[in-house]
This record gives structure tokens, sequence and C-alpha cells, in this order.
């Protein structure tokens, strides 16, 4: 196969559901994890997981959406790929103020995310808008050493990693039964 066959192709290839299936799961993990129903786990548990598939797929997803000129989608998925690496590389040496802030800092580019997101249908808002939400009162729980914060935030992470995930099986599988299977707005 030629270069300019395979180029083509790679072009035409769409990663979105790609990344939102790596940032569903790494907010399924990070969330239920965050949120103490299993016993003997935190969020930080879930930092290998965070660091590749949602570091290191989600950076990849980016890239390759900005290469097939999705400017919302490869912003979004590089910047959370940075953010998931760096939660993961961090880990537990980060006092308690520089991850607060830490968090407080990326709950504003989730926010910006949200914002951006608004054409983009209800699904995808929901995404972002809960990813704000989760960071936010993580954020709030880190400042004030309250773990019920920490908990509620891990609660609405799981539920923005549920939304994504759903986005991407939507996505998927649309038209593939000779129907919509999974109605999306």
């Amino acid at each position: 196969m030629s270069n300019e066959a395979s180029g083509a192709n790679a072009r035409s290839a769409d990663a979105g559901p790609l990344g939102y299936l790596a940032l569903g799961l790494t907010l399924l993990a990070y969330g239920l994890l965050g949120t103490g129903v299993l016993s003997g786990t935190s969020a930080g548990g879930a930092s290998s997981l965070a660091h590749l598939v949602g570091g290191v797929t989600l950076f990849v997803a980016g890239l390759w959406q900005f290469r097939g000129g999705d400017r919302f989608s490869g912003t979004a998925f590089t910047i959370l790929g940075a953010f998931w690496a760096t939660w993961a590389a961090a880990g537990p040496a980060v006092g308690k103020n520089s991850a607060g802030l830490f968090l407080l800092l990326w709950a504003l580019l989730a926010l910006t995310l949200t914002a951006a997101s608004w054409g983009a249908g209800q699904l995808t808002r929901a995404v972002y808008g809960l990813l704000t939400v989760s960071l936010v009162l993580s954020a709030i729980g880190v400042f004030s050493e309250a773990g019920g914060w920490g908990k509620v935030g891990g609660w609405v992470a799981a539920a923005a990693g549920l939304a994504a995930w759903y986005s991407a099986t939507a996505e998927l599988t649309g038209g593939r039964w000779g129907r919509v299977s999974l109605p999306v707005k």
C-alpha cells in the first residue's frame, strides 16, 4: 500500500470514540475508587490506569483528532491526557495545597471545555460539566480535609465517566445494527 493511500485513511479515521472510552474508563476508575465503595482503596489507586489509559491514550487520541481537523476534541483529549499523566506522576508526594490548587486549575480548564462544548450536544456538555463539578468538589475536599466532599466528587466523576462511555458506545454502535441503538442528543 502506498503512503498516499494510507495517509488518506489515517486522515479520515475518527479517534473520538477512543478518546471518550479512555476518558470514561479513567473517570470511572478515579471516581469509584475515590468514593471509598471498595474497602482499602482511594482515587490514588487509579494512578497506573490514569497514566496509561487516561494520559497516553487520551493524548494520542487528541493528536489524532487535531490531524483530522477536530479542534475541540483535539484540545480536550490532549489537555486531559496531560492532566491524567501529571496527576499519576505527581502521586501522593504532592502536598494538600498543591493538590487542591492543581484540581482547581484543572476545574477551570474543564469549565472552558464545558463552555466550548455548547454546540456539541447535551451528552458532551454533560461529560465536561460533570467533570468540572467533580474537580471542584475534589478540590474542596482536599483543601478542607473533609473526605465527604471528595467522595461526592468521586460519584460525580463516575457519572461523567459513564456519560463519556455511553457517548463512545453510541457512536461506535450507531447504525451498525440497522437502526440507532443508543440515542444521543
